[in-house]
């Protein structure tokens, strides 16, 4: 079991559930901490968005213009009526009225990770500035930056190389995911159900110990546009992003060890097209039939799959399909738990 500086990882990641009212001022308590991403879904309703607010965009001031952006959507950033004039708060944060995420009667699930607040940063190790919300403990950066049009690097502010970053321009444009299984020029989209592909003007260079490295695509690097970039870097016994290759064997099934016991994992396949699955250990049916949403789809929450099993140190996939385990394929993931020994051989508290 791995050794983790974090003994206990809810100071830094949590999934929250919570029902909607259909009333403004919906308090949502019992995140832990001030989050600085905050990620929403409605898990009742279908055709519901998925919401993504940052600390670098704002929160906005409780009216019509938080400004949010869509996992599910290459369109551009738009305001809604999400946040209250309370917004975040120390332990979670204040909705409004909006049915995407406070209809009443509505379950809905919010994951929630701490940067460093509000105390933006503009970090010059690249050759274009960026400003940075950066945790050293979690290893979470949050990034925004503007295009060039031309090949450019951004720093990224992580304590060495980044082992998953997301980008998407404020405007429309398609998200790319970079993991530290893709070489040079490897990307993938989290509003597809596309395989990863390699593009040169996207990702032309592996990002390294300070910056990140972007060709002339619009999608990361338009003249003049402006852009949200998520980046983290694996710590031990907290967070992990890799990939596996699947067995097909729903029996004696893949298992993938990550040293702590995962309350949150996305999973895609890479070498075919399907959806990517979100699961976590708060939401019902857990293991065998942990329930899963879509990130690349506005669908309500789906059950009663064998799919995924998180167990102590990692987690396994019982289920011959293409969505998670099929044999021979190849699968990128990204995970946040908790191991069961803290900092200097300290038992760590799980939950």
């Amino acid at each position: 079991m791995a050794y983790t500086t974090i003994t206990k990882s809810s100071s830094f990641m949590n999934t929250k559930l919570y029902t909607g009212n259909g009333s403004n001022g919906l308090s949502i308590s019992g995140v832990g901490f001030q989050p600085d991403l905050v990620w929403l879904k409605s898990r009742s309703a279908g055709s519901t968005e998925h919401h993504l607010m940052d600390v670098l965009r704002g929160w906005g001031t409780g009216s019509t213009d938080t400004p949010n952006i869509s996992s599910n959507s290459n369109g551009a950033s738009y305001n809604r009526n999400i946040f209250s004039s309370n917004n975040v708060n120390s332990d979670g944060f204040e909705l409004n009225d909006y049915s995407d995420t406070n209809a009443n009667g509505g379950s809905f699930v919010s994951w929630n990770w701490k940067a460093n607040g509000s105390s933006t940063v503009a970090n010059n190790d690249g050759a274009t500035t960026s400003n940075i919300s950066h945790n050293s403990t979690a290893q979470f950066s949050i990034i925004t930056y503007a295009g060039t049009g031309s090949a450019t690097n951004i720093g990224h502010g992580l304590n060495g190389k980044p082992d998953c970053f997301i980008t998407k321009a404020i405007d429309s444009s398609d998200w790319h995911m970079w993991n530290n299984s893709f070489g040079a020029n490897d990307r993938i989209k989290i509003n597809s159900t596309g395989a990863a592909t390699s593009n040169t003007s996207i990702f032309p260079t592996v990002p390294d110990a300070t910056k990140i490295y972007f060709g002339g695509g619009g999608d990361v690097n338009g003249s003049g546009v402006n852009y949200i970039c998520y980046a983290w870097k694996n710590v031990p016994g907290f967070s992990q992003a890799g990939k596996y290759v699947g067995n097909g064997n729903a029996t004696n099934s893949a298992f993938i060890y990550t040293g702590f016991k995962p309350k949150f994992v996305i999973i895609k396949v890479t070498s075919e097209s399907d959806s990517w699955f979100m699961h976590d250990d708060k939401r019902d049916g857990y293991n065998d039939d942990n329930e899963y949403l879509f990130p690349d789809l506005t669908n309500a929450e789906g059950s009663n799959v064998n799919r995924i099993r998180l167990l102590s140190n990692g987690f396994q996939l019982p289920t011959t399909d293409k969505s998670h385990n099929k044999d021979g394929a190849t699968y990128i993931y990204l995970a946040f738990g908790q191991t069961i020994v803290g900092t200097n051989n300290v038992p760590a508290t799980a939950r």
